[in-house]
């Protein structure tokens, strides 16, 4: 079965490009940039070389070129200016378009050469922040517009978490040397979407702390387990989509309950479902915040 997007409407073209679709037609008419087909019902549709070149016009356009020069270099000269711009700057946005375009196709291959291309030059954890983060913001709206399909997203995820998992790998194989505290990261019941959990474990360990993963979908009375062998814990858990809003607060006292009978173990949340945590009225053991970044600074 051929799972290949080989076609895209105007407004896919927009939000897979960050280009308005005004501004694509105009491109279109005055300048002959793109050759789109039309239906029977005379819509545009355009294919995947035409989003490929988009895409590379775009990278030139935000980085000085003016559209009417664009206009004049020849099709087969573009990737090659691409290529060079991207050689000598690094650029962010390529890469990110590269790994759009290995998304839609399904094609490992492009995402692997354009992961190596980055780390030719970046570590693990910028091309995480720099490059990964927005992506992955990127992908819940081209999700929610069906730009993208959910096959198109866990494809791409499962990629990224590869990723993470290789290079936690890496910090793994050295004896930890910080022990003032021990990192359980866990998601609570019904909760997967583990790819920032993930990233805060890669970073618990990268900073030489002992981390005990624990990963997706963990009842709550599971944690007493850890606790029966390990003082100073500190839980790190990630709120997506659950505990929902009407239960979290009853999480919290069921949290505190099990940590009365120890060693109040630390407990650090994030997450969608936290903004329904008042932070000034949480127990000392307890933490909100709001993004990776915090919770790394405070590692």
């Amino acid at each position: 079965m051929n799972n290949i997007k080989k076609r895209f409407s105007i407004k896919d073209l927009e939000n897979l490009s960050g280009i308005k679709a005004h501004t694509i037609r105009i491109w279109e008419k005055r300048y002959d940039l793109l050759s789109p087909e039309r239906t029977s019902t005379n819509i545009r549709t355009y294919s995947l070389s035409s989003l490929q070149k988009l895409l590379n016009i775009t990278l030139l356009y935000n980085h000085g070129h003016k559209i009417s020069k664009i206009a004049k270099i020849p099709d087969q000269n573009i990737p090659e200016m691409v290529r060079d711009i991207v050689a000598h700057n690094s650029v962010k946005n390529h890469s990110i378009n590269a790994f759009k375009l290995s998304m839609i196709n399904f094609d490992q291959t492009l995402f692997m050469k354009t992961y190596d291309g980055l780390q030719g030059h970046k570590k693990f954890h910028e091309i995480f922040r720099e490059v990964f983060i927005p992506l992955l913001n990127e992908l819940g709206m081209l999700w929610q517009t069906d730009t993208i399909s959910p096959a198109h997203e866990h494809f791409l995820t499962n990629l990224i978490k590869q990723k993470i998992v290789v290079n936690t790998e890496e910090h793994q194989s050295k004896q930890p040397n910080r022990n003032d505290k021990i990192f359980v990261p866990f998601l609570p019941d019904n909760e997967i979407h583990e790819i920032g959990l993930l990233f805060i474990n890669y970073e618990i360990v990268r900073r030489g702390y002992r981390s005990i993963y624990l990963g997706q979908t963990v009842p709550l009375d599971n944690l007493t387990e850890v606790l029966k062998y390990f003082d100073n814990v500190c839980f790190v858990s990630y709120f997506t989509v659950d505990p929902t809003k009407d239960y979290i607060e009853k999480y919290i006292n069921d949290f505190q309950e099990i940590a009365k009978k120890f060693n109040h173990p630390e407990l650090w949340l994030l997450g969608q479902q936290v903004q329904y945590l008042n932070s000034e009225k949480l127990p000392d053991n307890i933490r909100t915040f709001t993004s990776i970044e915090e919770v790394t600074q405070n590692l």
